[in-house]
């Protein structure tokens, strides 16, 4: 039997199909079998007898929806369209059925396309060159203070002590009191606060927006470090408080009075995070609000004052109970190498391995005039 003629008569079955008659279909698929019987006589037995099988599936599915046909209207759409479009898909397949080939007809299901199913590979991106950084600390130490420039590596100022003897009133004909002064001359060394990263040139090339972010890190990291060194010297040197009652600003006020005694104004109230917090919630009194007499305001530019002094909050307190309260002028930053920021690419082995250096560095000492303008105390302490 010529291919062709098989053609003919699948062409005829979807055509009955179409046409949704339940004779016309069993006769199609009977004229089917019959064509495909004269196979048998041309030498594909095997292969036939393969597609025989597949024919009484097609057949046996045709006698269902003969019965289904049958409950319907003649106008109503018939939903076994599935078929026709099964054998009209398959129909190479049927048509080069060789003895060994197989034939099989099997209907897909298809879904929802979704990422998961549908989709492989890396996404597209929209990618920002702006780095969301650390912040840097709220205040930092030299914020506080004045600057003192030098050519050289050491600072050294004359610092006034008690020294001897009382003015008075002396009595006629008796010699004047007589006084004196001691002076002390204060050496301040400076020395490098400072820190470097080394980069590769590819991760340079590849990250553009490196270039912009470092300096400010660098930056960051050195403040850090200066402000805990100078932390560390000024407790070091400050005045110790003999403050041991009170609320916390209480305690602020009291060390306030004893600078005053002393003929220092005070500048500014240095406090930790959490100390700034628990001033902010004192009370006059148990359930009368914040804001004790004369104590915490805020003004128009949203400065925190106390007793109008600045209250000022600063992570580098080593322990959230410190304060630091004094006269702020009397301490200066001394200055031999201003803060620079230098790239190399010929640090090291850079050259040979691409590498880029970047150094941040300064050359800075701290300058306490007077310590006993600074006093150093413990909202804890009894």
């Amino acid at each position: 039997m010529e291919i062709k003629e098989m053609q003919e008569a699948l062409d005829n079955v979807k055509s009955k199909i179409d046409e949704k008659v339940s004779k016309d279909i069993k006769d199609a698929v009977t004229n089917l079998e019959t064509k495909f019987n004269e196979a048998l006589e041309s030498g594909i037995k095997e292969a036939t007898k393969d597609l025989q099988d597949e024919l009484k599936k097609v057949q046996d599915h045709a006698d269902a929806l003969d019965v289904k046909l049958q409950k319907k209207e003649t106008k109503e759409s018939y939903k076994g369209d599935f078929i026709k479009e099964l054998i009209k898909e398959n129909f190479d397949s049927i048509s080069s059925v060789q003895k060994t080939g197989k034939v099989n007809i099997e209907y897909k299901a298809v879904g929802d396309m979704t990422l998961g199913n549908n989709f492989s590979g890396v996404q597209p991106r929209t990618q920002s060159s702006t780095v969301a950084t650390i912040p840097n600390q709220i205040l930092n130490f030299s914020d506080l203070i004045g600057t003192i420039n030098i050519g050289n590596g050491t600072y050294e100022f004359p610092r006034e002590g008690a020294g001897e003897g009382t003015m008075g009133t002396p009595a006629e004909g008796a010699d004047k009191n007589q006084v004196d002064t001691d002076i002390t001359m204060v050496p301040v060394p400076t020395d490098f606060i400072a820190g470097y990263t080394r980069y590769s040139k590819k991760m340079a090339n590849n990250l553009p927006f490196l270039e912009s972010f470092l300096p400010g890190s660098l930056r960051r990291k050195y403040f850090d470090a200066e402000n805990l060194d100078f932390n560390t010297k000024l407790v070091a040197a400050a005045t110790a408080s003999a403050v041991t009652s009170g609320n916390f600003v209480e305690r602020l006020m009291s060390e306030k009075a004893a600078l005053a005694s002393a003929n220092f104004p005070t500048t500014g109230f240095v406090v930790s995070p959490a100390a700034y917090d628990i001033i902010l919630k004192t009370e006059k009194s148990t359930g009368s609000g914040y804001g004790v007499p004369g104590g915490v305001t805020i003004d128009g530019n949203g400065m925190i004052r106390v007793a109008g002094i600045p209250l000022l909050q600063a992570n580098w307190l080593a322990d959230a109970n410190k304060y630091f309260v004094g006269d702020w002028t009397t301490i200066s930053k001394v200055v031999t190498e201003a803060l620079s920021l230098e790239f190399s690419r010929e640090d090291g082995t850079n050259f040979r391995s691409n590498n880029i250096t970047a150094r941040i560095e300064s050359q800075v000492g701290l300058a306490i005039h007077r310590p006993d303008a600074i006093i150093y105390g413990d909202f804890t302490s009894v």
